[in-house]
């Protein structure tokens, strides 16, 4: 079960969920295929395939590594709007909630890139009154997102 499905509050509906956007995998991909790379290049100079070797295995181990931590990050982040409020978690063990009411938020501003515009992703920042929520980084579909919370 969901974190927000757990937090609903009487009356109160999902309108909007999203979640971190699947380009947090790049660094890892990359990593993955320089150990491609290293281990094509082993194999075609024998007399420093040892080398190779150790560089794609280090490489291998450090992208596993990487995409493992992408995907907690990706499969622990819930970004949800409700009728009412935002609702950002994160964290598979250790659990960090922001929330803040519909009627406290003042501005949502997007920041995205070029590579952010083509595939549909950037950073938002809620602003409200007093405070705002941590800025929430590769979010999918952050128009759409700020347009549910603007859509009251």
């Amino acid at each position: 079960m969901r974190y927000i499905e757990r937090i609903l509050q009487p009356g109160e509906s999902l309108v909007y969920t999203t979640r971190i956007h699947w380009i947090i995998y790049l660094p890892a991909a990359l990593l993955l295929a320089v150990t491609v790379v290293a281990l094509l290049q082993g194999e075609r100079t024998a007399a420093q395939g040892m080398n190779w070797l150790l560089v794609a295995g280090i490489c291998a181990l450090v992208g596993g590594l990487a995409g493992l931590s992408a995907w907690i990050k990706r499969w622990t982040t819930e970004i949800d709007v409700t009728d009412r409020r935002i609702v950002y978690k994160r964290g598979l063990i250790r659990r960090h909630t922001v929330e803040m009411n519909m009627d406290k938020v003042e501005s949502v501003d997007v920041d995205q890139t070029v590579l952010g515009r083509m595939l549909d992703f950037g950073n938002v920042t809620v602003r409200g009154t007093g405070a705002g929520i941590e800025p929430l980084f590769n979010v999918e579909r952050p128009l759409q997102f700020r347009n549910h919370v603007t859509a009251r």
